[in-house]
């Protein structure tokens, strides 16, 4: 499905820990991890486990951006 978000980042679910209502999903990024808050729903739906292929879609109105100096 062709998007207009240019922040794609493919990777593997690494955990999903449900509450009542949302979910936290942690995906690995080649190395990196990106956390998700959503609904149970969304989890269901797109049938979200541990180690399932997905890609993660970014779409913000507010980039920060830092450097090590």
């Amino acid at each position: 499905m062709p998007l207009s978000a240019r922040n794609q980042l493919e990777g593997t679910v690494k955990s999903v820990k449900t509450g009542s209502v949302m979910a936290e999903v942690v995906i690995d990024t080649q190395g990196q991890e990106l956390v998700a808050a959503i609904t149970i729903d969304s989890v269901d739906r797109l049938s979200l486990t541990e180690g399932k292929k997905v890609t993660a879609v970014i779409k913000a109105t507010d980039v920060l951006v830092s450097t090590t100096d």
